[in-house]
């Protein structure tokens, strides 16, 4: 079994995004992706992720073989392991998969320059953290996303772009700011 990759953490907190707005749907109607997928297949994830489908299916392997999913016994589909997941991206992640600045250049705000975090922290920094994406409107310090489709999906998403946003606050920041994204993601994904 290979290890992890950096987008196995993008498809799992994917599923934990579906998962809660499967939940707020709350009128017994499944939740369609706008493909008419269905949003948990591996097709479904692969149109919302820009991920393949060999790729999504390898993912899910070694998440389910390290802990960070669990197979729902009804439906047989992977869901994440919250708390296993929590801890390792609080934990571990910025070690496996550390955030690195690169130059300036245009993007998507990620970090706590993005819209649903700005405001949290007073940077010091005069540059915000953007993910590099030709289409964006915000000028900033590049940060390499965990996967390269991640600007694309987060406009689908919001709570996949807070997610990721979270986990680079984590991978960028000092100890405090750490704490606070990591307080911030146990509230989200952990209902805490």
């Amino acid at each position: 079994m290979n290890g992890m990759k950096s987008q196995d953490i993008v498809v799992l907190l994917k599923l934990a995004s579906l998962q809660e707005q499967e939940g707020q749907a709350g009128s017994g109607e499944p939740y369609w992706s706008l493909s008419g997928e269905a949003p948990y297949s591996v097709r479904g994830l692969e149109s919302l992720l820009g991920i393949s489908k060999t790729e999504i299916n390898a993912s899910i392997k070694r998440s389910l073989a390290s802990g960070l999913a669990i197979k729902d016994r009804d439906t047989g589909r992977a869901n994440p392991h919250r708390r296993n997941l929590h801890n390792f991206i609080v934990h571990g992640l910025k070690f496996v998969f550390p955030a690195k600045p690169g130059g300036i250049t245009r993007g998507i705000p990620t970090a706590f320059a993005a819209p649903m975090l700005k405001g949290l922290l007073v940077s010091g920094g005069e540059y915000i953290h953007i993910w590099p994406y030709a289409e964006g409107k915000d000028m900033g310090q590049s940060i390499e996303p965990l996967f390269k489709s991640v600007p694309e999906a987060v406009q689908k998403d919001d709570r996949l772009y807070e997610y990721l946003a979270l986990v680079d606050a984590i991978r960028l920041g000092n100890q405090r700011e750490a704490g606070l994204a990591g307080q911030r993601l146990s509230e989200r994904l952990l209902n805490k």
